[in-house]
């Protein structure tokens, strides 16, 4: 083994992050910043409806003890401790399948949430905030780009996703407790010692275990800078230092990704917005054929076979006696295109036990099927995703009376190359919050969070939840 390591890309990442101040972020970052907190905590809302947010919450309190805390569980309005608040905040970020997706993972669901409850338990301003959530963005992407397997790595081996993950929370949390620049090398360091190995039982069961494991990333990532705050011997250079964390996941580490143009390229504007609750790879599909729908005029019950070309590995799974879990349906074209149709506007209801065994969404999405281009590998989107593109679909729609209707799309909306005006993330956050906040407290909330920056104490977001729960 080679230990004559002698790079020094921990202490550069951890300099940039304890230097980085929020007047020196452009304003556009800072602004995306603040929709993708919009989003982020949108989405979270929207997945209350589902029970098993019920668990992760009850989760969250029976490991806190009971009540109490000065961070608060998004949708329930209850506190618990900032690294408990993370774990359930992040959890219903990813349930459903609705966050965001960066040329890794999905950040947002790690770093909102960390962010949120640091900030709003040492009632920090609105502009640490933002920072502290920029810092663990840029931070997380490097980190995750460093690692990415080679181009002939087999997904079914084990996607390490949820691993490089813990970064995202680790570096907004860390940022947030003021940790200077050895204690934040030790807490990146010791989150790379915590990181999760990669696994393939989520994407083989397609459970929704896989929620469980951002939550379980996200308060990982919390742990490992408070233990950096309250003092760690040695444990430094953990992105130097081989087998540490990078070569744990790939044969061909890529480390000057780390610090490639810090500071001056922000990766954060290159993180997809999803536009509909399911797998980032479904959206194109969803889109096109609900735009072609619409522009036709075209009804259900007059559609013979819709055609996705070419199809995307792993995700044209067809059930015809249901679907048994969240994550089995967002990640089928099949189901989601069929939900999507059947019930036009989106949120917990594409995903209820009785939608996922409705005998018409069924046979609905068993007309969906993969056309005969060759098939989309994961790593080959992946890989025009990071280059600034997205795999191009077609959807071709045929009809019972014999009309045929053909579209293409690429950068589906939420893509870096075509993403939500601000108003458009407005008017998702109303659909995402339809059912689980009033009117009016979703404008004041949405308010909030677009002028986050001229927030002086972040504890009080929390009174936007307490009225969610009296609501409720």
């Amino acid at each position: 083994m080679n230990t004559d390591f002698t790079t020094n890309y921990t202490k550069k990442l951890a300099e940039y992050f304890v230097n980085l101040r929020y007047e020196d972020i452009p304003e556009e970052v800072l602004e995306r910043a603040k929709l993708l907190t919009l989003h982020g905590i949108g989405v979270s809302l929207a997945a209350s409806q589902i029970p098993m947010a019920a668990d992760v919450a009850g989760i969250a309190e029976n490991m806190n003890g009971g009540q109490g805390g000065n961070a608060t569980i998004w949708y329930n309005g209850k506190k618990v401790t900032p690294a408990l608040a993370a774990f359930a905040n992040s959890v219903a970020c990813d349930m459903l399948d609705w966050e965001d997706c960066a040329w890794t993972g999905h950040p947002v669901c790690g770093a909102v949430p960390a962010g949120i409850a640091f900030a709003e338990a040492f009632k920090k301003s609105g502009k640490d905030y933002l920072t502290a959530l920029i810092a663990g963005l840029e931070g997380y992407n490097r980190i995750a780009m460093a690692v990415q397997p080679p181009s002939d790595f087999d997904h079914m081996e084990g996607w390490a996703i949820c691993s490089w993950q813990i970064f995202a929370s680790n570096i907004t949390a860390g940022k947030l407790l003021d940790l200077d620049m050895s204690q934040t090398n030790k807490s990146v360091s010791l989150a790379g010692s915590l990181a999760k190995n990669g696994s393939n039982i989520a994407q083989a069961t397609m459970s929704d275990g896989y929620k469980y494991e951002q939550g379980s990333a996200a308060i990982s990532g919390c742990l490992a800078a408070l233990c950096a705050q309250a003092g760690i011997h040695n444990m430094e250079d953990g992105l130097d230092i081989p087998y540490a964390f990078c070569e744990q996941y790939t044969p061909q580490v890529h480390r000057e990704w780390l610090d490639r143009k810090l500071g001056e390229e922000y990766y954060t504007m290159d993180i997809l917005v999803k536009h509909w609750p399911a797998n980032m790879w479904v959206q194109t599909p969803v889109e096109l054929t609900r735009n072609m729908v619409r522009e036709h005029n075209i009804h259900v019950e007059n559609i013979e076979e819709i055609v996705i070309d070419p199809p995307t590995q792993y995700r044209m799974r067809f059930k015809e006696d249901g679907y048994t879990s969240l994550t089995e349906a967002q990640f089928s074209m099949p189901y989601v295109v069929a939900a999507s149709l059947l019930d036009p506007i989106p949120g917990a209801n594409w995903y209820t036990d009785e939608m996922m065994k409705n005998p018409k969404l069924i046979q609905l999405a068993g007309k969906i099927k993969g056309g005969p281009g060759k098939e989309h590998t994961l790593i080959e989107s992946f890989n025009l995703f990071q280059n600034g593109s997205h795999p191009t679909k077609t959807a071709t729609i045929r009809t019972k009376d014999g009309k045929v209707y053909t579209d293409s799309m690429s950068a589906h909306k939420g893509h870096p190359a075509n993403m939500l005006t601000r108003e458009e993330f407005c008017e998702l956050f109303r659909v995402e919050t339809r059912q689980v906040l009033s009117p009016e407290v979703t404008e004041r909330l949405m308010d909030f969070i677009l002028n986050i920056e001229k927030t002086e104490d972040m504890s009080l977001i929390g009174q936007f939840f307490k009225e969610k729960a009296k609501d409720s």
